[in-house]
């Protein structure tokens, strides 16, 4: 079996395939890219770590919603928190349907928004820059479904808006820093291990 961490960058694709954007096998050898398939997946404009496999059963035991799976991300924001907000997204936020599972949220840092326009999508940079002094912050969000968009579900719900997202971790597996985006590696024997036997939390 073969297991690969990726560091997907933005502006790509979680497909096999598209006949528009560059996709995520466009950056493996093609030898590769003929056996892997990507777990799961990340939107076009979100970064981070995504596993590649040959493998058809890992897919099912860690990415499925209700195996509760946790998946931490990092990501840049427009808006404001306070302790309300925080407990919301923490217990769960209402959402068409359904209701948010339980989650972990941690706010790092406060900004203005000028000082993160480096990481804007250069589509929406002109729009977000239109109030430079307006607050923005940094944090990261561990949730245990991945359901359609989540992350950034979850934050519009209490008003902030997403700009920058990157998945950090699923289960006890972080992405390796020393990957760039774009760059990937072979998974440790520890690493196969740890997807091997996330823990999975029937009680959410």
């Amino acid at each position: 079996m073969l297991y690969y961490m990726f560091n997907k960058p933005q502006g790509c694709v979680t497909a096999r395939s598209d006949a528009v954007h560059r996709t995520v096998m466009d950056y493996f050898p093609k030898e590769l890219a003929e056996r892997l398939h990507p777990v799961g997946r990340l939107d076009k404009d979100t970064c981070g770590l995504l596993i590649l496999t040959d493998d058809g059963d890992l897919d099912f035991r860690i990415m499925q919603p209700d195996r509760h799976v946790s998946k931490t991300y990092f990501f840049y924001s427009i808006g404001t928190m306070n302790d309300e907000k925080k407990q919301l997204l923490e217990k769960g936020v209402p959402m068409v349907g359904f209701t948010t599972g339980v989650a972990s949220f941690t706010l790092q840092k406060e900004y203005r928004i000028c000082e993160l326009e480096k990481f804007m999508p250069a589509e929406r940079r002109e729009r977000y820059m239109r109030n430079p002094d307006g607050p923005a912050f940094s944090a990261s969000l561990t949730i245990h479904e991945g359901k359609k968009h989540e992350v950034k579900r979850m934050l519009e719900a209490v008003g902030c808006r997403i700009f920058y997202l990157r998945r950090e971790s699923i289960g006890s597996l972080q992405l390796d820093s020393s990957l760039a985006e774009g760059e990937y590696r072979e998974l440790s024997d520890n690493e196969v291990d740890m997807l091997g036997n996330v823990d999975i939390d029937v009680s959410l």
